[in-house]
C-alpha cells in the first residue's frame, strides 16, 4: 500500500510540475500568435490523444518531461493525414508582443522577443507554481510566528547578555528579519555571539554581544537553533505573504547554492540525485503527512525552474542567451552553431542523468 501511494504521489508531483512547465510555454506561445502542433506530457509512447483547435494533446508513458512541438507537419499533412493549414506569411520585425488574436504562425516566424518570451515562460510558471504551493503551507499553519521575544529558556544565555522580553528583533548581524523564519536562519547550530538591533519601548537599540544558543530537550535532541520564544504574529494577507516569499527566497537560495557549489568542485557528483531518489524523498515525505509532501513539491518545482534557466547548453537558458543576442543585435545566431551547442548539451544531460541514475541504484537498492 505504501509503495502504491508513494508511486501515486510521485506521478502526481512530477506530473503537476511538468504539467505547469510547458503550460507555461504554450499559454505563452498562444498568446504570442505561434501555433501549437502538440502538447504533451511525458514521453515514449503515446497513452492517451485528443485533438482541439489547431493543436493535439497527448499523454505519453514516460512522465520525467513534455514538450510543445511548434513546428509546422512534414510534407503538409498532420499526423493522421489531415492537410496542414498553409504556412502564414512572415509577420513583421516590429508586430506586437502580445497580439490580440492567436495567428497561427511558426515558432520561427515569431519576433526574437516573443520567442524569449515563450521560452522564459515554462520557468516562470514553475515560479508560480512554487510560490502557490508555500502560500497553502503558510496558510496552513496554526499560527506565524514573529520576532518579538514571548519567552526565553530556562538559563538563557541571550537573556543573560542583553536581549529583553518584548524586544522586537529587527535585525542580527546587519541582516533585516520580518519573520521567526528568517531570523532563525541568522543563527547556527552552536552557541554564538551576534549584534542585534531590536525595538524596545518604542526605540531603536543596538545590543552590540547577545549571545545565543540552541534549545534542546530532555534528551538533547535540538528544537530550536535560539534560546527564546516569539509572539505569535495575525495571519494577515500581507503577513501570509511575506511567509511564503521568504520561503521561496530560502529555497531559491539553497538551490543556487547547491549549483554554484557542484560548478566549483566544493561538492563532487556523488550528492547528485536523479528521478530515483526523488521518488525515494517523496516516499519519506509520505510516510510525514502531506504538508511535507507540498513542501517537496515546492522545492522541486523552483529547483526545475532555475535549473531551465542555467546556460547550459539544450536548456531554456542558453537558447535565452541565444535569443537576447538575436533580440539586442537584430542577427540570430547561426543555426549550425546553435544546433552543434545543444546537441553536445543534450549528450551532456543523457550523461549526467545516467549517472545519477546509476548512483541512486546504488544508494538504494
Amino acid at each position: 500500500m505504501t509503495a502504491l501511494l508513494t508511486g501515486l504521489v510521485s506521478v502526481l508531483v512530477f506530473g503537476a510540475v511538468i504539467l505547469v512547465h510547458e503550460l507555461g510555454h504554450f499559454w505563452a506561445a498562444r498568446r504570442c500568435g505561434i501555433r501549437v502542433e502538440e502538447f504533451s506530457i511525458g514521453f515514449g509512447p503515446k497513452l492517451l490523444a485528443w485533438g482541439k483547435g489547431e493543436t493535439r494533446y497527448t499523454l505519453r508513458l514516460i512522465p520525467l518531461g513534455g514538450y510543445n512541438l511548434f513546428s509546422a507537419p512534414p510534407e503538409g499533412e498532420g499526423e493522421d493525414g489531415e492537410t496542414a493549414p498553409e504556412p502564414p506569411a512572415p509577420r513583421p520585425r516590429h508586430a506586437p508582443l502580445f497580439p490580440l488574436a492567436v495567428r497561427g504562425q511558426q515558432f520561427e516566424q515569431a519576433t526574437a522577443w516573443q520567442r524569449f518570451f515563450v521560452t522564459l515562460a515554462g520557468a516562470l510558471m514553475n515560479f508560480v507554481l512554487g510560490l502557490a504551493v508555500l502560500l497553502v503551507l503558510v496558510l496552513s499553519m496554526q499560527a506565524l510566528g514573529g520576532t518579538t521575544v514571548a519567552q526565553f529558556t530556562q538559563d538563557s544565555a541571550s537573556a543573560a547578555s542583553g536581549l529583553q522580553l518584548g524586544d522586537t528583533i529587527l535585525a542580527v548581524d546587519g541582516q533585516r528579519v520580518r519573520t521567526a523564519n528568517s531570523m532563525a536562519q541568522c543563527f547556527g547550530y552552536t552557541e554564538q555571539t551576534h549584534t542585534m538591533t531590536v525595538l524596545r519601548e518604542g526605540e531603536i537599540v543596538t545590543l552590540d554581544a547577545v549571545t545565543v544558543a540552541p534549545s534542546t530537550d530532555a534528551d538533547g535532541n535540538l528544537t530550536s537553533t535560539v534560546d527564546f520564544r516569539v509572539a505569535a504574529i495575525p495571519k494577515t494577507p500581507r503577513n501570509v505573504l511575506v511567509q511564503a516569499g521568504e520561503f521561496f527566497c530560502y529555497y531559491s537560495t539553497a538551490i543556487l547554492g547547491g549549483f554554484w557549489q557542484l560548478a566549483t568542485g566544493q561538492v563532487g557528483m556523488d550528492q547528485l540525485s536523479g528521478p530515483i531518489g526523488t521518488v525515494s524523498a517523496v516516499s519519506q515525505a509520505v510516510q510525514y503527512g502531506w504538508r511535507d509532501v507540498l513542501s517537496l513539491m515546492a522545492l522541486l518545482t523552483i529547483n526545475v525552474g532555475i535549473f531551465n534557466l542555467l546556460p547550459v547548453p539544450a536548456l531554456d537558458g542558453c537558447k535565452l542567451l541565444f535569443l537576447l543576442f538575436e533580440g539586442l543585435t537584430g542577427h540570430a545566431v547561426p543555426l549550425r552553431f546553435q544546433a552543434a551547442v545543444n546537441t553536445a548539451g543534450v549528450v551532456l544531460l543523457l550523461w549526467l542523468m545516467a549517472v545519477v541514475t546509476m548512483q541512486d541504484i546504488t544508494r538504494f537498492f
